[in-house]
């Protein structure tokens, strides 16, 4: 056993050292895949819309009684002018903090209420009979008034559980006056 062990060997070759490279290509791949299927199948933040029901152009709006109708003329600075029904002679300006417009459109809905009772109507999502206010609220955005003002009073129509509103141009009279106040 021992003539085992010293055999002639033969010339002596240097074994080249084996690499230790290693092939990231599949595993690039690999992530790709993982990333792109993250993110076919994880739901993103949805955007928060508001439902704005447009009247149809058809027919003849119904007249509204002037008690019920409280105006909002939207200015720049972030200005709101109101008045209660078609008097603009009795107008004032608030801001669209809830301590200025969400007082404002409350302290009108209690005195319709007050007035006209509320009325029972079948809630659209839910299908239950609700109770509400009949207080019809015109909005209307000035030619300076921005984008933010316009959704910040659309904001507070739903916070006050406002039914009725609508978003209309200014009359030239409106617009003078608006003009006159700098807004």
């Amino acid at each position: 056993m021992a003539d085992f062990l010293n055999l002639p060997r033969g010339p002596s070759k240097r074994r080249g050292r084996m690499s230790t490279r290693m092939d990231f290509t599949p595993m690039v791949d690999l992530g790709f895949l993982l990333i792109t299927f993250f993110m076919l199948t994880t739901a993103l933040a949805r955007p928060n819309m508001m439902a704005l029901a447009m009247p149809d152009d058809k027919g003849e709006p119904e007249p509204v009684k002037q008690s019920k109708v409280l105006t909002l003329l939207l200015g720049n600075r972030n200005q709101v002018i109101w008045y209660e029904g078609l008097d603009m002679a009795q107008s004032d300006s608030t801001g669209y903090d809830a301590a200025g417009l969400r007082k404002v459109i409350l302290a009108k809905k209690e005195k319709v209420d007050r007035q006209l009772g509320q009325q029972t109507y079948m809630d659209g999502k839910t299908g239950a009979l609700t109770k509400g206010s009949y207080l019809n609220v015109i909005l209307k955005p000035g030619p300076q008034s921005c984008y933010k003002n316009l959704v910040d009073a659309l904001d507070e129509m739903a916070i006050c559980g406002v039914r009725y509103y609508c978003i209309v141009d200014l009359t030239p009279t409106e617009q003078a006056y608006m003009a006159s106040l700098g807004l």
